[in-house]
C-alpha cells in the first residue's frame, strides 16, 4: 500500500524575514526555530513516522531536525536529503551548497540547539550528486523541468516501502508536487505558510510511473482550507525572475 505523505514547508528563513533573496542558502531565523518547536509539540505522529526526507537546503534540514527530533531519535527512521525536493527558483536564496560546503556548515546549523539525535551521523547525503546546485537540467527554473522532477519525486515516494513519510520542502515546489497549480502561480508565490503541515495520500489510480497525491479531508479541515482559498492575502510572494515557458 502506498505511503501517507506528511508535507511540511520549512520554517521562516532569513530571506523570508528580510525579503533579501541574495542570501545564499539562508538559515532559519529565531522565529523560524520557534515555529519548529511549536510544530514538534503539536505533531501527534512522532512514533508512527517511518522515514523523514528533506530538501538539502539548510533551512529545510534545520526544519526537519528541529521539528521532528522525537521521530529522528528512533534509530530505525532514516533521514534522507533529496535534491529533487529543492525550491524552484534560481535565486541565491533557493540555491544550496555543494556537498563539501554543506558538510562543513553542518556543525553551525545546530550549535545553539538541543537535538534528540546526532544529525551528522543521521543525515544521509548519498543522493546529492555533483551539480545539484546548478539550477540547470532537471533543476532548471522552467515549468517543464519542475513538473518533471515533481512527478519523479511522487513516483519515488509511491514506491517506498514505508507507511508514513515526512517530506520537508519549499512552498512553491509543493504546489508542483501536489499539482494544485490552478490555485496559485507557483513560479512566483506560495499559499503554504512557514512550517505548515498538510497530509496527503496517493490517488487510487496512481502507478509507479504515474503517481498523484490528494490532500486528506482531515488535513483540509484542520488548516481551514476553504476559508484560506477565499482569502488572496495568504499568498506569499517569492523572488520574481524571468522564466522560460
Amino acid at each position: 500500500m502506498p505511503p501517507t505523505i506528511y508535507l511540511v514547508r520549512h520554517a521562516q528563513g532569513e530571506h523570508n524575514a528580510t525579503r533579501n533573496y541574495t542570501i545564499l542558502d539562508p538559515l532559519l531565523t529565531a522565529k523560524g526555530k520557534q515555529q519548529c518547536q511549536d510544530l514538534k509539540k503539536a505533531f501527534p505522529f512522532h512514533n508512527e513516522i517511518d522515514l523523514v526526507v528533506a530538501s538539502p537546503l539548510r533551512r529545510t534540514v534545520q526544519t526537519a531536525a528541529l521539528s521532528f527530533g522525537p521521530t529522528l531519535a528512533r534509530k530505525e527512521v532514516p533521514f534522507i536529503a533529496l535534491p529533487v525536493a529543492q525550491e524552484v527558483s534560481n535565486t541565491k536564496s533557493d540555491t544550496g551548497l555543494e556537498i563539501e560546503e554543506l558538510l562543513e556548515s553542518l556543525p553551525t546549523l545546530f550549535s545553539n540547539d538541543q537535538l534528540e539525535f546526532d544529525v551528522h551521523s543521521k543525515l544521509d547525503l548519498s543522493l546529492l550528486e555533483k551539480g545539484w546546485t546548478s539550477k540547470q537540467g532537471q533543476y532548471a527554473y522552467t515549468k517543464e523541468a519542475i513538473l518533471k522532477r515533481a512527478a519523479g519525486l511522487r513516483s519515488w515516494l509511491y514506491q517506498r516501502p514505508e507507511k508514513n513519510i515526512i517530506l520537508v520542502s519549499h512552498g512553491a515546489f509543493m504546489h508542483f508536487f501536489t499539482e494544485d497549480l490552478d490555485t496559485v502561480d507557483a513560479m512566483t508565490s506560495t499559499a503554504y505558510l512557514n512550517c505548515e503541515l498538510r497530509i496527503f495520500t496517493f490517488t487510487p489510480s496512481s502507478t509507479e510511473d504515474d503517481a498523484h497525491v490528494q490532500e486528506t479531508p482531515e488535513s483540509r479541515t484542520t488548516r481551514g482550507a476553504n476559508q484560506r482559498e477565499r482569502d488572496p492575502h495568504v499568498l506569499e510572494e517569492i523572488e520574481t525572475v524571468t522564466v522560460q515557458a
